[in-house]
């Protein structure tokens, strides 16, 4: 029904105007090609997000969306709290501030081809991966407050990074307005020693090398040259920002009805901003991103003592930390008159552009750094936030390849085996947690990650800087 009803808008945008109950039009960026694979659950998705109460301007779907929980993964949207808004768990997603870091190096290919297979052991070895994964650090009940306030402050304050990375993570580092007594004991205890580790499923740690440069003078200012190596991190807020959905989600569900508020499905649980309810799932929530800040901060020391060790000419620098699964209050025009909205990005990645006052003055000049991950065995880009996309959708990209399959359709299709000896023929190095972790995330299972970031350029979402191949791959 909902596809039905999707018109062209420009090369790289579709609409579905509002009907039924939805206030507001549903907008998809993504190519011809991308639209005609696109699940077509993310415009029901996108609809439900258009019909909840205070959304404002439109329902967003990045190139990469797919079928999430609540919202499509790749889906971003504004709320008004002056106007009735409200704040959704399911709209942020389970792995609250999941997100990606990359680490320059100041190496070259030729550095690390030569030592390749004894850096993948090291890092394999002493980065802590998979379902469960246990870390070094064990947070007292008095340290755990302490980080859910802090974020990457707390982890640099214990001795894991530098001041230099503070300014080169979202928020400085730091989210406001985190309130650890919205978290409960149980999320606490799931998180005591899981900080400083990578978790599973679609998360890893990848040694890569820049093999195209697209704007050289922007590539300079980020400390990106042809053939040097960089280090991406995607991981999140493990069992602590998963349990804080799993309990706010059914307090919302309840409160919805309580409040009045017709949920076109349970997993669009909701409160208004301005409820007590809302207000604590925003305060919990905020600490799970400082969890989420904390962990990649922790790991990014980890990587840092392995390149010290093996290769001690490393010189690992932060780049940037960017958050998904979020929702942040930000300042955006509305028909030309500033408004603070609370931006839900499940899946998407923020992408201010140049001038943003939320920027450091080093990159005042370039816009705001954008990590897109790719596979295994893919690309991944790095891109810079525009203008254009401030207006186009509250500053907000792509943050991925998307799936294109389930993990249970790809463990059907390909054996951890079969993909590990593939990817190694291409002179990848696969570290896997699990044999059937690599399948579930076999780079069959994903959309291609060049068509999504051509298409989120296309849009004027962001524009590309540099592509980044793999060489090693721990997986979680």
């Amino acid at each position: 029904m909902y596809a039905e009803k999707l018109k062209r808008h420009s090369d790289c945008a579709w609409r579905i105007d509002p009907f039924g109950p939805m206030q507001v039009p549903v907008v998809v960026f993504a190519d011809k090609s991308l639209i005609d694979a696109m699940d077509e659950q993310v415009y029901a998705q996108a609809a439900h997000v258009a019909a909840l109460p205070g959304v404002v301007q439109a329902s967003y779907a990045m190139p990469d969306a797919h079928w999430g929980y609540g919202f499509p993964i790749g889906g971003v949207a504004g709320f008004d709290a002056e106007q009735g808004g409200v704040i959704s768990a399911g709209g942020v997603g389970f792995d609250i501030a999941c997100g990606v870091r990359a680490l320059t190096t100041g190496l070259t290919y030729d550095d690390v081809e030569r030592c390749k297979g004894p850096l993948a052991t090291m890092l394999a070895h002493r980065i802590p991966a998979g379902v469960g994964s246990r870390g070094k650090i064990e947070l007292s009940p008095g340290e755990m407050d302490d980080m859910l306030r802090g974020g990457a402050h707390w982890a640099v304050s214990r001795g894991y990074g530098t001041q230099e990375d503070i300014a080169r993570i979202e928020e400085n580092g730091r989210m406001a307005g985190a309130e650890p007594r919205f978290v409960s004991d149980h999320a606490k205890q799931r998180q005591k020693d899981q900080v400083g580790t990578l978790g599973s499923g679609n998360h890893y740690l990848e040694v890569q090398r820049i093999s195209a440069i697209y704007d050289a003078t922007i590539a300079e200012v980020f400390g990106l040259r042809l053939n040097d190596i960089v280090v991406l991190i995607h991981c999140g807020s493990r069992g602590l920002g998963h349990q804080v959905a799993t309990d706010f989600l059914p307090r919302m569900v309840k409160a919805a009805k309580s409040e009045g508020i017709e949920l076109p499905e349970k997993e669009l649980a909701c409160a208004p901003i301005k409820s007590d309810l809302g207000r604590q799932y925003y305060g919990a929530m905020n600490a799970g991103i400082n969890c989420a800040v904390a962990n990649r901060q922790v790991l990014t020391h980890l990587v840092r003592r392995v390149f010290s060790d093996l290769l001690p000419g490393a010189d690992v620098r932060l780049l940037y930390d960017v958050s998904h699964n979020t929702c942040k209050i930000e300042e955006h025009l509305v028909d030309g008159k500033p408004r603070t909205l609370y931006i839900h990005r499940k899946g998407a990645t923020r992408a201010f552009g140049p001038g943003h006052p939320a920027l450091p003055p080093d990159l005042q000049q370039t816009g705001q750094p954008v990590l897109i991950g790719g596979t295994m065995g893919t690309s991944s880009y790095v891109l810079a936030g525009t203008r254009t996309g401030m207006e186009l959708s509250f500053g907000s990209c792509c943050h991925g390849a998307g799936r294109a399959m389930s993990r249970k359709q790809a463990t059907q299709r390909w054996h951890g085996k079969d993909v590990v000896m593939h990817l190694a023929q291409k002179g990848i190095v696969i570290k896997g947690a699990s044999l059937r972790g690599v399948a579930e995330e076999a780079p069959g299972a994903y959309k291609d990650v060049t068509a999504v970031v051509d298409a989120s350029e296309k849009a004027g979402l962001a524009r590309k800087i540099a592509r980044l191949e793999p060489l090693i791959c721990v997986k979680g």
